[in-house]
């Protein structure tokens, strides 16, 4: 007979080693709790850089702005784009840009065409005084142009497919709303995309492109701004 602590471990190892294992187990888990990460000096230093680096910067988006040329050299832009949008790309119908093909190469588009949502605001390409408003077409009373001339630039901007919110003789500034964009769906059915069209005319009473004087810079701002 074996007594005190030797019979007890005696027990234990022969008799009952099970209850051995499942101890063994808890005490090591214990212990490797109770234990220092091995890792812990280099999470700490990278908390540690992390605390001491730069603060995390703010969301921010791109974003095309237009610029418009100054003609006169006051230091100010003489030309605003009519919808904010960038000219139409290739559709069922041609291209929006100066110069593109019309009726198979018969003539030249003579305007740069701004993709628009139907019912969005149309602002004004320049500033001036409103010298007509008329009908984009012969016998359509629904798509309705607006001409506004500058005499100190000698230039006239004609704004198409506008349903205007100025009348003939008033003065607008740069900018600011002339009417609204006019849906194309109906006029146009096979899937032209909307838009309003800008012809820029010179004093000479030629036509000019008017991406040669507003130019499209990405522009990176903070979203809080």
């Amino acid at each position: 007979m074996k007594s005190g602590v030797r019979a007890r471990l005696h027990e234990l190892v022969v008799e009952r080693p099970l209850q051995v294992l499942v101890v063994a187990a808890v005490i090591g888990a214990t212990a490797a709790a109770a234990a220092p990460l091995a890792g812990a000096p280099i999470l700490k230093a990278s908390l540690a850089r992390g605390a001491a680096g730069p603060a995390a910067s703010e969301p921010t988006i791109t974003k095309l702005v237009w610029e418009g040329a100054d003609l006169d050299g006051d230091g100010v832009a003489d030309f605003a784009n009519p919808t904010g949008h960038a000219p139409r790309g290739h559709d069922a119908y041609g291209d929006g840009e100066f110069g593109a093909s019309r009726d198979g190469g018969a003539r030249r588009h003579e305007g740069v065409d701004y993709a628009a949502r139907a019912g969005q605001l149309v602002r004004a390409p320049i500033s001036g005084f409103v010298t007509k408003i008329g009908f984009a077409y012969p016998g359509d009373t629904t798509l309705k142009f607006v001409e506004i001339t500058n005499p100190a630039l000698k230039v006239a901007a004609r704004v198409f497919y506008v349903d205007p919110k100025v009348e003939e003789g008033a003065a607008v500034l740069m900018g600011r709303p002339i009417g609204v964009a006019h849906s194309l769906q109906r006029k146009y059915p096979a899937g032209m995309t909307d838009h309003v069209h800008l012809e820029l005319i010179d004093r000479r009473g030629a036509h000019f492109d008017a991406e040669r004087v507003l130019v499209a810079k990405v522009e990176t701002v903070e979203m809080g701004d």
